[in-house]
């Protein structure tokens, strides 16, 4: 075997270099932002926060990197609750960098892993919650990804679902079948969707336990002072859906949520969340009707005093790396809604 070839200077070197040219683009962008920029806020979407990383979860941190995120979160920026912040952008009196926290769909890892993290560095948030996945219900993505995570064999037989026959093969391969299956299934008929799910977990995953948040936890979040928002009841795309089921999704999560805690819902996030795509103007009219003061979407974007409250966007880099996080986090809130 071949002795492993010296490293050289400037290779021992490029890692530095590279962290230090980050460093210097990362105080270039506080600076910009400090200059004839109006108030503004951004608001992070999560999802879910695991115990350690898994390739079917890709783009969910585990707790170990949210740690190092939020750690980021609370030096360079300024966090606050969604309703001081929305509070404080009417007023203009929003600090540098302001940016809330929030959390879609209602995970039980958001209780164990991601609150502890938040509570330690003082960091408020916002769980906007489907209540028709609570006490034991499990969402047809995840079905979905645990019945491929555990088929046996080197192919699976979709060809009833309009999905033909698919290899499997590792891990890595599953995964990214996951993902194929989750973008082919999303915007189909919610029946069909939901069969596809119901069928593959009781073939491949009939032991599957549910993810979510349980109501019990729903309360005892309420009491440590994380918010609580509406999400639908079973997170349809509301523009694939009648205006009449949409209107019900709304308004029976909302009473269902509001009767668990005792107290008005503020805030609402539309359901994957996409302006004109997934929702649309009448949605917006639903939700400002039932009373909610403002609505969030998975827009790109920061909001100014100007942003139409009901279409607030909401973004989250995808760098897991907390310098390009950062980086990522500022160069989006030169952008406003």
């Amino acid at each position: 075997m071949s002795a492993a070839r010296p490293q050289r200077p400037q290779e021992a070197a490029a890692p530095h270099f590279a962290r230090f040219g980050q460093r210097l683009l990362l105080s270039a962008l506080h600076r910009l932002l400090r200059v004839d920029t109006p108030p503004r806020l951004a608001v992070l979407i999560f999802h879910r926060v695991l115990p350690t990383n898994d390739p079917f979860l890709a783009s969910d941190p585990d707790v170990q990197a949210f740690a190092e995120l939020m750690r980021l979160v609370r030096k360079r920026f300024s966090p606050l609750s969604l309703a001081e912040g929305l509070h404080r952008l009417t007023r203009n009196t929003l600090p540098p960098r302001a940016v809330s926290v929030t959390f879609d769909d209602g995970y039980a890892d958001n209780v164990e892993f991601a609150l502890p993290v938040l509570q330690r560095l003082e960091i408020p948030a916002t769980l906007f919650i489907a209540s028709g996945y609570l006490d034991g219900r499990c969402m047809w993505n995840d079905r979905l990804c645990q019945a491929i995570r555990r088929c046996p064999g080197t192919s699976v037989d979709l060809t009833p679902y309009g999905a033909g026959i698919r290899p499997l093969g590792g891990p890595r391969e599953r995964a990214m079948l996951v993902r194929d299956l989750l973008r082919l299934f999303k915007y189909q008929a919610p029946e069909h969707r939901e069969q596809v799910a119901a069928d593959l977990a009781a073939r491949y995953a009939p032991d599957l336990t549910s993810p979510m948040v349980t109501r019990t936890q729903v309360r005892e979040l309420y009491d440590q002072g994380v918010e609580i928002g509406g999400h639908t009841v079973t997170h349809p795309i509301l523009a694939r859906t009648p205006d009449q089921t949409a209107y019900r999704e709304i308004a029976e999560n909302k009473e269902d949520l509001e009767g668990l805690l005792g107290t008005r819902l503020r805030f609402f996030a539309y359901p994957n969340g996409k302006p004109d795509l997934d929702f649309t103007a009448a949605h917006t009219a639903m939700a400002r009707a039932l009373g909610y003061q403002a609505a969030f979407t998975t827009g790109h974007g920061v909001a100014v005093a100007g942003t139409d409250p009901m279409r607030l966007p909401r973004f989250t880099p995808w760098e897991r790396t907390p310098m390009r996080f950062g980086i990522r986090l500022l160069l989006n809130m030169r952008h406003t809604a």
